[in-house]
C-alpha cells in the first residue's frame, strides 16, 4: 500500500512531512495511509507571508468582492466534491456522513457569500447600528464602523469535520478581509489538504490568503499579536491549554472556542406515546447517535424524558437501534461507519466505563456485527444506550462526554427538574425540546437559554422542514457558554464580526458619510439640476438631492381619501373627537394620504433608469397634518448597492415637511435602478 504523504501548503509553497512525521490510519482497516507533519516548518514565515501579502490583497478587496470570490470558490468546490467523497471513505464516514460534512461546508459558504453581497456594503468599511447624535444641532455625531483585522486567523479544526470544520470558519473570515491558516487534526488531515488543494488550484484565492498546517503548529501561538484570531474546535482541556498561552493572554489575542458539550434533548410532558412528537424525538436521538457514529460536537449525550414515558423511550429507541447496520460505509445497507481511529475507540471506551458506575446499559452491550469489515482491526462500536435511574445522584455522565454513539436516558420528575437537569451540563452548544405546547416551550427556553448557544425546538407543525437538532446553520449562532468554550462561530454577520475591529468614529455628519460611504443627516447635500429619477445608478451619487414644490393639502383630500380606502377613522373624519384625542388638534391627514401625495411630488412619471420601488424602511409620523396645511419633500440618496450585472438598490433618505419646515415624517425609499 502506498503512505500518503501528506503536506503542508506554507509561504506559497508544498511541503513534504520530515522524520517527525505522525502515522495516520484508516478507520475501517487501521492500516497506516499516510503521514503527516513537519517539525522545521517556518510558521514565523507563514504569518508573515500571510499579513503582506494575503492581508493587503483580502483588504482591498470590497466585502462584494469577497463575497463574489467565496461563491466562486463553492461552486468551484462543488464541482469537485466526489472527490472529496471518496477519500472520506477512509474516516469511517458513511456517505450520508459525507454530505453532512461536504456538502455542508460548500453550503455554508454558499449561506455567506449571499449575506456578504444582500447585507453588506459593495466596499470595505461596514457600519454597525445607528448614527448617534452626539450634540444638540447635529453637527457633532458617532457611528460604530467595523473595519478588518490585519493580521491572521490561525484555524484549529477537529477530526470529526475535516471540510466542514474548515469551511465554517474560513468564509466569515474570508469576507471579512483576513487570511487564515488551517490546522486539521491529524487523524483526518488527508481530507482537509486534498480540498485545501482544490481551493489553492482554482486560482480564486489572493496570494497568502490561505495556508495549511498537516501535523503541529510548532510555537505559532507565541508569535500572534492584537491583531490576530484563533478560531478553536475540540477538547475542553485542548483548549483551556491554548487559552493559557502566555502571548495570547499578554497580548489579548481574540479565541474562539467550540469545546466539549453535553447536549441534552428534552420530551415535552404532552408528548406522550402514540403522538407524533414521541415519533418525532425517537427519530430525532436516534440520528444524533447514528450520524458520524455519533462523533458529532452537537449530538445528543443526554436523553431527558417524564417519568411516565422513559420506559416508552428505552424501548422505541431499542427497536431502531436494532435495525441500524454497522460496517463499512462503502457497503450497501450500511448506515454507520466507524470511528476516527482505534485510539478514539480507547478513550470513548474508556469514558463508558465511568458511565457504568451512574448508569445501566440497556443497549449495545457485548458483541455486535460487522459488515463487510474487520470489528478488530477497524474502528467500530456499537450503539449504546445507557439508562440511569436516579439522575441527581450522577456526576459522570453530566460532566463526561463520550465521543461516540453513546447516550443516556435519564427521567425527570416536571418541568423545571429537566431544565435543572440539563443546565446540570454546565454550558452546551444546543438543548432540543419537543413538544407542541407553547408554554411549555416559553418555561424551558427562560430557564435553560443561559446554558445554552442554541435551543432547537421541533413538533408536528415544523418537523417538515426543521434541519435536525444537531445541524449548526450559518445563519444562527453556533457555540455555547461555559463547557461548550464561551465562543460564538457562525451567526451569519455577526459570525464574521469576529475578524473584523469594532470602532466609535466621532465627527461632522460631512466627515461621517465620507467614511461610510453612506449620506447622514445634515451632511452636504448635491442640488443636480436634473431629476435623479432619469440618472443611471452609476450617475447618481451619495447625497444627491431633490426638493420638490409644495402641495396643499384640502379637507376635501382628506375626505376623498377616506372614502376611496375605506380608512375613517375618526381623527380623519370627526372633528369633536379628533380634539378630544391627545395626539391631534382636530381632523388631521392620513399618515398614508401623506406618503402617496409625497410620491406625487418626487416621482418622475417617463419610462428610465428606475425600475422598481421595492418598499420603504424606517418609517415614521412627527406632526400631524390639518386641512390646509402644506407638504414639501426632501429626496437624498443615502446609499447604493450592486444587486446584479443590471441593476443596483439605491436608498434614498426622504423627510416630508410642513409650510412652517417642521418635520412631518421620515423614511427610507427602496428603488432598483439600471446600470
Amino acid at each position: 500500500m502506498t503512505i500518503q504523504q501528506i503536506q503542508s501548503f506554507a509561504h506559497g509553497e508544498w511541503i513534504q512531512p520530515d522524520d517527525s512525521a505522525r502515522s495516520v490510519y484508516s478507520a475501517i482497516t487501521g492500516d497506516k495511509i499516510g503521514v503527516a507533519g513537519n517539525a522545521s516548518l517556518d510558521v514565523g514565515s507563514m504569518l508573515n507571508y500571510a499579513k503582506q501579502k494575503g492581508s493587503p490583497a483580502l483588504r482591498a478587496m470590497t466585502f462584494h468582492d469577497r463575497a463574489r470570490m467565496l461563491k466562486a470558490l463553492a461552486q468551484y468546490l462543488n464541482e469537485r466534491k466526489q472527490e472529496l467523497y471518496e477519500i472520506s471513505y477512509a474516516t469511517g464516514a458513511t456517505l450520508s456522513d459525507h454530505q453532512i460534512d461536504i456538502d455542508g461546508g460548500i453550503g455554508t459558504v454558499f449561506v455567506f457569500a449571499s449575506k456578504g453581497r444582500r447585507e453588506m456594503p459593495d466596499h470595505n468599511i461596514f457600519l454597525d447600528g445607528n448614527i448617534e447624535q452626539l450634540g444638540r444641532t447635529g453637527a457633532f455625531m458617532g457611528q460604530h464602523v467595523c473595519t478588518s483585522l490585519q493580521g491572521v486567523a490561525v484555524h484549529i479544526n477537529a477530526f470529526n469535520f475535516p471540510v466542514w470544520g474548515m469551511l465554517e470558519k474560513l468564509a466569515p473570515t474570508l469576507l471579512a478581509g483576513v487570511p487564515a491558516i488551517v490546522k486539521p487534526a491529524t487523524a483526518t488531515c488527508y481530507v482537509t489538504e486534498l480540498c485545501v488543494r482544490m481551493m489553492l488550484e482554482s486560482g480564486l484565492l489572493p496570494e497568502g490568503a490561505l495556508q495549511l498546517v498537516s501535523g503541529g503548529l510548532g510555537n505559532m501561538l507565541d508569535l500572534l499579536d492584537c491583531q490576530d484570531v484563533v478560531g478553536f474546535t475540540g477538547s475542553a482541556n485542548t483548549a483551556l491549554k491554548l487559552r493559557s498561552n502566555p502571548n495570547i493572554m499578554e497580548n489579548s489575542v481574540r479565541f474562539v472556542a467550540e469545546q466539549d458539550s453535553l447536549n441534552a434533548s428534552v420530551l415535552g410532558p404532552d408528548a406522550v406515546a402514540g403522538t407524533p412528537e414521541f415519533d418525532l424525538f425517537i427519530k430525532e436521538v436516534h440520528r444524533e447517535m447514528t450520524a458520524k457514529a455519533g462523533q458529532k460536537c452537537t449530538a445528543i449525550r443526554r436523553i431527558f424524558a417524564p417519568a411516565a414515558q422513559t420506559e416508552a423511550v428505552i424501548e422505541a429507541l431499542r427497536l431502531r437501534m436494532s435495525k441500524t447496520v454497522i460496517g463499512n460505509p462503502r457497503s450497501d445497507g450500511v448506515n454507520m461507519g466507524a470511528l476516527v481511529s482505534n485510539d478514539q475507540k480507547a478513550d470513548l471506551l474508556e469514558k463508558v466505563a465511568l458511565f457504568r458506575s451512574e448508569a445501566d446499559c440497556v443497549h449495545g452491550d457485548g458483541d455486535f456485527d460487522v459488515l463487510d469489515a474487520n470489528e478488530a482491526k477497524g474502528a467500530f462500536v456499537p450503539q449504546m444506550l445507557f439508562h440511569c435511574a436516579n439522575p441527581d445522584a450522577a456526576n459522570r455522565l453530566h460532566d463526561t462526554e463520550a465521543f461516540g454513539p453513546v447516550s443516556t436516558v435519564m427521567e425527570y420528575r416536571n418541568l423545571d427538574h429537566a431544565v435543572e437537569l440539563v443546565n446540570r451540563g454546565g454550558g452546551s452548544l444546543v438543548t432540543s425540546l419537543i413538544t407542541h405546547s407553547g408554554d411549555v416551550a416559553r418555561q424551558v427556553v427562560l430557564g435553560a437559554a443561559a446554558y445554552n448557544g442554541r435551543i432547537y425546538i421541533n413538533n408536528r407543525d415544523s418537523m417538515k422542514e426543521a434541519t435536525g437538532h444537531g445541524s449548526p446553520l450559518p445563519h444562527m449562532v453556533h457555540g455555547g457558554p461555559g463547557r461548550a468554550g464561551g465562543g460564538e462561530e457562525l451567526g451569519g454577520i455577526r459570525g464574521v464580526m469576529h475578524y473584523m475591529q469594532r470602532t466609535a468614529v466621532q465627527g461632522s455628519p460631512d466627515i461621517l458619510s465620507a467614511i461610510g460611504n453612506k449620506w447622514v443627516p445634515n451632511a452636504a447635500e448635491n442640488d443636480n439640476k436634473t431629476h435623479p429619477f432619469t440618472r443611471t445608478f452609476h450617475a447618481l451619487a451619495i447625497g444627491d438631492t431633490l426638493h420638490t414644490t409644495s402641495r396643499k393639502i384640502t379637507l376635501e383630500d382628506i375626505e376623498t381619501f377616506a372614502h376611496f380606502t375605506g380608512d375613517t377613522f375618526y381623527a380623519h373624519m370627526d372633528e369633536e373627537a379628533a380634539k378630544a384625542n391627545p395626539f391631534f388638534p382636530g381632523r388631521v391627514a392620513h399618515g398614508y394620504l401623506l406618503l402617496s401625495f409625497a410620491a406625487g411630488l418626487f416621482v418622475q412619471p417617463d419610462p428610465g433608469p428606475v425600475l422598481a420601488n421595492t418598499g420603504l424602511d424606517n418609517l415614521r409620523f412627527m406632526k400631524p397634518l390639518v386641512p390646509n396645511d402644506s407638504l414639501k419633500v426632501r429626496l437624498t440618496v443615502k446609499h447604493k448597492t450592486p444587486r446584479n450585472d443590471e441593476y443596483g438598490e439605491v436608498r434614498w433618505h426622504v423627510t416630508l415637511t410642513n409650510q412652517n419646515e417642521e418635520m412631518v415624517a421620515e423614511y427610507e425609499l427602496l428603488t432598483m435602478v439600471s446600470y
